[in-house]
């Protein structure tokens, strides 16, 4: 190479929430973006566009623009703004909940208008989807060079009942710290929990996680082993608490007070960075999701239990199944306390069971480490960028020609 030569770095544009928004999708693309970094030496730059439900949150670098998600014109602007710069691509996470209405509302301004080309991550595959539903995804899958999910159920959904091809789904997991196995108790220390069972839940709160129903089970865990504490660890979901304000927790509250479970539950209601949820983690002796949506296709908080080795007690959802195959956890029904009071007591009162839990889980979720899945994107982003045709897509030309016609009706 020579001397002082600079090659032009590949520039991604992302389209999703983004830090400080609080939000599990947010999250991920931040360190989505910081391991593609580690992955691509230097040869990489990333434009983040954000998604913002409310103003009032202040972004730094890499975020270039703030889309509001109600707002027609920011859509285009963005839309605008990545067809005339030297944006190399432009990788979409998608979620219904992320955009405004059941469609998505305006994101298929930004996908008619877009001439770069599109990778997409899918965070929801639904199985049987409203016609408005179906719809939007199928014209986000329309609009992709490429998509990625994260669960082999969601690459047979997609083929099966969206009839996207094979050849332009990829799976690349959900991407989860590269941390050491660890036991307990040090960390139980750090945490003021030495002499307890620890039971562990985390994740922003809403009704669908079905946290009242963990808690219906605690009486029978603390019969059985009344040393066991239940932390619950997360705030209130920022839209939950738009919508509906406190009440969820209020009512959490309200139920460990009636069941007599104050020295047995703790609610923490933060947003908590990474260094402090690997301490809980690694002092979980039993982590636990009891969400109460089958259709729930990846779950970080889930992936992260699993890649730290934790013994792993989850309801039936369908990132769960696949996360806790072979052995690397137990699955119980739906909507049933008893059964997941016996199936954590179980693990608590068997170090040898818990054990070979964690090692399975832990083994598996060496595949899946960040750094592992920001090498996939990357090199995913390379084959893309080598085989997207360089034409205008026709969902360009459409929206063209409407907007022409508008124009003119609007002289008229």
């Amino acid at each position: 190479m020579i001397s002082g030569t600079e090659f032009p770095k590949t520039k991604i544009a992302f389209l999703s929430s983004y830090p400080p928004r609080k939000c599990g999708i947010a999250t991920f693309t931040c360190d989505l973006v910081k391991n593609i970094s580690s992955a691509a030496d230097d040869t990489f730059e990333p434009q983040v566009f954000a998604m913002e439900t409310f103003a009032g949150l202040t972004y730094a670098d890499p975020v270039r623009m703030v889309i509001r998600r109600s707002s027609q014109a920011d859509y285009i602007a963005a839309a605008n703004m990545v067809n005339f710069s030297d944006i190399d691509l432009v990788c979409l996470q998608y979620e219904f909940g992320l955009f405004e209405g059941p469609n998505g509302s305006f994101l298929p301004e930004f996908l008619r208008r877009l001439t770069k080309p599109l990778v997409t991550t899918l965070h929801t595959v639904l199985e049987k989807p409203e016609p408005d539903f179906f719809d939007a995804m199928t014209e986000v899958c329309d609009a992709s060079d490429k998509i990625v999910v994260m669960n082999d159920c969601g690459v047979d959904m997609l083929r099966q009942i969206y009839g996207v091809p094979g050849e332009k789904i990829e799976f690349i997991g959900h991407g989860i710290p590269d941390l050491p196995f660890a036991e307990t108790g040090y960390f139980k220390q750090k945490l003021g929990l030495s002499g307890r069972k620890t039971i562990l839940t985390f994740g922003l709160l809403s009704k669908n996680k079905g946290i009242d129903l963990m808690l219906k089970a605690m009486p029978d865990i603390i019969a059985r082993d009344p040393s066991a504490v239940y932390i619950v660890l997360g705030a209130t979901h920022p839209e939950v608490m738009r919508h509906e304000g406190p009440i969820y927790k209020i009512r959490l509250e309200k139920m460990i007070r009636s069941l007599g479970l104050d020295n047995h539950v703790v609610l923490d209601h933060r947003f908590v960075d990474d260094k402090d949820l690997f301490q809980y983690l690694k002092a979980a002796d039993v982590y636990v999701t009891p969400y109460l949506n089958k259709q729930q296709l990846t779950s970080g908080t889930l992936a992260f239990a699993v890649g730290t080795g934790r013994a792993v007690v989850s309801t039936p959802y369908w990132a769960a199944q696949e996360l806790l195959a072979d052995g690397r956890g137990k699955i119980v029904d739906f909507h049933d306390p008893p059964q997941m009071a016996k199936a954590i007591t179980e693990i608590l009162a068997n170090p040898a069971l818990a054990m070979n839990m964690r090692v399975k889980a832990y083994n598996y979720g060496r595949s899946i480490t960040w750094p592992r899945v920001g090498c996939a994107y990357w090199q995913l982003f390379q084959e893309v960028l080598e085989t997207a045709p360089a034409v205008v897509r026709p969902y360009y030309e459409r929206s063209a020609v409407r907007d022409q016609a508008a124009m003119q009706a609007q002289i008229a």
